[in-house]
């Protein structure tokens, strides 16, 4: 064991001094690098004296686990460098295993945040959004003007429901309800973050989930509906 992680510390270094590619890099390390080499060096050292030490020790198979660790660390390093692109597959795999209605955040262009969420079972998408700090699942409704709330996830979200007046006609597949304004300090989705939004609180009863509707849909950049995902972007 102690072998292995003398054989890792050297590796690392090595890589490092390759990596830097220049003569004064001792000018331009940092503290943490300079403490890595030295350690190296140090433990290297101590290595070599242990090979030497002992009858039984197998220059072939120090070789090997030198191989083994030089073949780890390279494709950590390498894995660094690409970290951006690995990043990108990294997130359509977690989107394509992440279950309906998990937010997942997509690598986009500078000061751009998007998130993905996979389609349910029954052909909608319903996102784990947060209003006004609060967590609650959100039906993605286009046809919807205003984002809705049942009145038990309102009062969820600080809103006294005791004064509302349900003056607004809501048209719903059950037919014509009617709803209380009011207006949200902040809807969430992910990173995506939308204040002081339009909202309407259903009557008691009249709707089975909230509706994440075009009072904050249009606010986004884009939103985009792509097979079984929906991305949102802002």
């Amino acid at each position: 064991m102690k072998a292995w992680l003398l054989l890792a510390f050297l590796v690392i270094a090595a890589l490092l001094l390759l990596f830097r590619g220049d003569i004064a890099f001792l000018s331009d390390m940092g503290t943490l690098e300079i403490v890595l080499v030295a350690g190296t060096l140090l433990m290297f050292g101590v290595y070599v004296l242990l090979v030497l030490g002992h009858e039984s020790s197998r220059p072939l198979q120090a070789a090997r686990y030198l191989l083994i660790w030089g073949a780890v660390i390279f494709a950590l390093v390498a894995a660094y460098s690409y970290r951006a692109e690995l990043s990108v597959v990294a997130n359509r795999v977690a989107g394509d295993l992440a279950p309906p209605g998990h937010t997942i955040s997509v690598a986009t262009q500078e000061g751009e945040k998007a998130v993905r969420v996979r389609r349910r079972l029954d052909g909608h998408f319903a996102v784990r959004g947060a209003i006004n700090g609060q967590t609650m699942s959100l039906l993605v409704d286009t046809g919807a003007s205003t984002v809705v709330l049942r009145p038990v996830d309102a009062e969820r979200a600080g809103i006294d429901t005791r004064d509302l007046a349900f003056t607004v006609a809501v048209h719903t597949a059950n037919g014509t309800t009617y709803a209380a304004p009011v207006r949200l300090r902040s809807v969430a989705v992910g990173p995506l973050v939308v204040h002081d939004v339009n909202a309407l609180v259903a009557r008691p009863g009249s709707v089975n989930e909230n509706l994440l509707g075009m009072s904050f849909l249009r606010r986004l950049q884009s939103y985009e509906f792509s097979k079984d995902f929906l991305t949102l972007r802002g």
